[in-house]
């Protein structure tokens, strides 16, 4: 995999794209959206990878949408274009589980692109916020959907009406990240993570991910029922049989392939 605008690589079953457009402290443009969805499926389709992280760089996950890309557009450009919707959201596709990385800036459609991985892992020097305010648009790519969903109605507001940015520490109490990590140590805790997810079951994850993504999408009763649903359906499984039999032998189970 040759890109112009990420850098990829792999460390045992964990993938890693790195967003990679340092001068414009890779602000999102249709190239980069292009490849990285290139990328995010070649791996969902590898059966060597069984988890994949997203990250940028120290200075910044993405510091947004690229501005100097769009600022010519007009209603038909983005509409007529699908602009967005065409070619930022393939990372909602992937099945296997996505850790966003996020060191330095992540702004705007950085912050977005980082809502849409399954879970976050910041350093202590990332800065949060939806500006978007500021250069007279609204967010596109679920800004004011997923950010109230994840950390409540009155903090999106809040940063969405004044752009205030947000840091680690914040961002962590309010539910945005999972884990705020020292700068020079969050690529070290985001492969271990990785690595553990990588050594479970792909197909189990693949299905914890899918009934914790429909659980904003229906009712309690019904999430249950959809959740169930899998529960069954693994005691047809070989990693249900693996993981019971080494846990009753006090073995580590193996779960190559399954």
């Amino acid at each position: 995999m040759n890109y112009a605008d990420l850098l990829i690589a792999t460390h045992g079953k964990v993938a890693v794209i790195r967003l990679n457009r340092p001068k414009a402290l890779n602000a999102l443009n249709d190239n980069m959206m292009d490849e990285l969805g290139d990328a995010l499926y070649k791996f969902d389709a590898d059966s060597s990878i069984g988890c994949i992280i997203l990250t940028g760089s120290e200075k910044a996950f993405a510091a947004g949408a690229d501005i100097a890309a769009m600022v010519d557009y007009d209603y038909g450009d983005t509409y007529g274009g699908n602009y967005i919707g065409r070619n930022w959201e393939h990372i909602l596709n992937v099945r296997k589980p996505v850790i966003g990385v996020v060191q330095g800036f992540c702004l705007g459609g950085g912050c977005e692109l980082a809502m849409m991985c399954d879970f976050l892992i910041a350093a202590d020097t990332a800065k949060f916020g939806q500006p978007e305010i500021k250069v007279g648009v609204t967010p596109g790519a679920g800004g004011t959907q997923r950010l109230p969903r994840t950390i409540g109605k009155a903090k999106a507001m809040d940063m969405l009406l004044t752009a205030r940015m947000i840091d680690a520490a914040e961002a962590e109490r309010t539910g945005l990240v999972s884990r705020v990590v020292a700068a020079d140590k969050v690529m070290e805790e985001a492969l271990a993570a990785a690595t553990t997810i990588a050594s479970m079951s792909v197909t189990v994850a693949m299905a914890i991910k899918d009934s914790v993504n429909r659980a904003f999408e229906t009712t309690l009763t019904e999430g249950v029922r959809y959740e169930r649903r899998y529960f069954h359906a693994a005691f047809g499984t070989p990693a249900q049989k693996e993981g019971m039999q080494a846990f009753l032998a006090k073995r580590p189970a193996n779960f190559d392939g399954l």
